[in-house]
């Protein structure tokens, strides 16, 4: 289908369309996915109504000072979903009403994404938890406000990590850490370890895909970022050991459960190959289990046969709370105490209030209990959608956490497809490291799925999957 502009439209048509004359000039995104995501937005509102009289691509392409093209891609992707319909000469017009939610199942989407934020129907993009299904973090406040804790408050000579928590958190560590420190957060850990151990040139083996803030402090230290594939298992063997042996990587960096964005979790018997691949090399493993928590398969980490090169992180941020900031880092003190005392001439410490609090939470039963419930949940969650993509033929590796790896024909012409249907998710081209994969993907973050929006979504992940790019020439009027 080629979308034509238009012949003049009468003064009532235009009125109708452009309200005040303008349509969407103040559109900030001005890729076709953000055109076809704001039009989308205008329709569900109500700004444009069913029947309505659209501008012409090249009026369109005019205010947005952006070619035709890109406005007839938008275009395309709208028309594919149904929410505007071109008709020849006489124009294009707003389709039939688009489908929106009942209003007690989209309170959470609201909160996290105002509609003066977004114009997306659903977020699938964040890569962040379900707020709901987080812990109550006011009870745990209000059992340390009962308790007291003006002694943490006033100190400032006292241990960095609350030696009560760390006794709770080396009980189930994977390896004996001789440190342990608390941090800001996991990136906050592994940009200070890369800070104390890794110098201008160095090479770094990464995950591919891999999470892209590792590869933006990778660049800001000068270092090389050599991509390492995966499969269902992990870390591919012979691409670490091309790593190591040909690009002499000091350190590798790898997610070893729920890794971002293909839910990876890596086994029992890659952890045994890639240990003996690191065996006899200086190697500085940096492990960062961001899904600690929320992840369904159980922890396996390299320190279990590489402890005096293995820094291992647990991060508590999806699982307890973003806005806790924590991360307890636990490895050699060869390799902690560098970041230790630096971190004494800058911030000290990490809040020990916060570490009262996170400590508060994983003593009570029913914090306890929330965690183990988001866990089965996500798992669930996760399930759903891939059968419900598998009935409608598209097939999805399972995803350990809260993100799958979705492959698509033509990443740009599935984003496109997805925003003019009111859904975001993320490009999987960020991601990549190395050569280009045979097939583009995108990753999807199932924490906001809602049951009442599966068979929707599924739908139209599906259209998306088989979305091609368009290059057709527009023809004028």
């Amino acid at each position: 289908m080629t979308i034509e502009p238009t012949a003049a439209t009468t003064a009532d048509e235009t009125a109708t369309a452009n309200g005040s004359g303008r349509f969407i000039a103040d559109l900030d995104d001005r890729t076709p996915a953000g055109i076809a995501a704001a039009v989308s937005r205008q329709i569900r509102s109500g700004a444009l109504t069913p029947g309505s009289r659209l501008p012409t691509v090249r009026e369109v392409a005019r205010e947005l000072k952006v070619s035709p093209a890109t406005v007839n891609q938008a275009w395309r992707a709208l028309a594919a979903a149904g929410a505007i319909v071109a008709r020849g000469r006489a124009g294009t017009f707003v389709g039939a009403p688009v489908a929106t939610r009942p209003v007690t199942a989209v309170g959470r989407y609201q909160r996290l994404h105002p509609p003066s934020y977004s114009a997306f129907r659903v977020d699938l993009s964040r890569g962040t938890p379900d707020p709901e299904l987080l812990p109550d973090l006011g009870a745990a406040l209000r059992d340390l406000t009962r308790d007291g804790a003006s002694d943490l408050a006033a100190d400032y000579l006292g241990e960095a990590v609350l030696p009560e928590l760390a006794t709770k958190v080396r009980a189930d560590w994977p390896f004996r850490a001789e440190r342990l420190a608390v941090l800001d957060g996991a990136l906050d850990a592994v940009d200070r370890l890369l800070a104390a151990h890794v110098r201008l040139g160095d090479a770094v083996a990464v995950e591919d895909p891999c999470f892209p803030p590792f590869l933006d402090l990778l660049a800001g230290l000068g270092a090389r970022a050599i991509p390492v594939r995966m499969d269902e298992s992990g870390l591919l063997p012979d691409e670490l050991a091309r790593a190591v042996t040909e690009h002499g990587a000091t350190a590798l960096i790898l997610q070893p459960r729920g890794q971002n964005p293909t839910g990876v979790s890596i086994t029992a018997r890659r952890i045994r190959e890639l240990s003996g691949i690191l065996q006899d090399t200086g190697t500085l493993v940096i492990e960062d289990d961001h899904s600690a928590g929320i992840a369904a398969a159980p922890l396996r980490s390299l320190g279990s046969r590489l402890p005096r090169r293995t820094v291992h992180i647990r991060s508590y941020s999806k699982s307890h709370g973003a806005d806790l900031r924590l991360a307890v880092v636990g490895g050699p003190a060869e390799l902690l105490d560098p970041v230790i005392e630096r971190r004494m001439l800058g911030a000290g410490w990490t809040s020990r209030l916060l570490q009262r609090v996170l400590l508060s939470m994983l003593d009570d039963e029913t914090a306890v209990h929330a965690v183990t419930t988001a866990r089965a949940e996500y798992r669930r969650r996760s399930a759903e959608l891939r059968r419900a993509l598998t009935r409608r033929g598209v097939t999805v590796a399972r995803g350990d956490g809260i993100n799958l790896w979705l492959p698509v024909a033509d990443e740009n012409a599935a984003m496109i497809s997805l925003a003019a249907a009111g859904i975001k998710a993320a490009p999987g081209g960020p991601f990549i490291v190395g050569d280009p994969p045979p097939t583009d993907h995108l990753r999807i973050t199932i924490s906001p799925l809602a049951d009442n929006d599966l068979d929707w979504l599924a739908t139209e992940l599906a259209a998306a999957t088989v979305a091609a790019p368009t290059y057709r020439r527009i023809r004028r009027a």
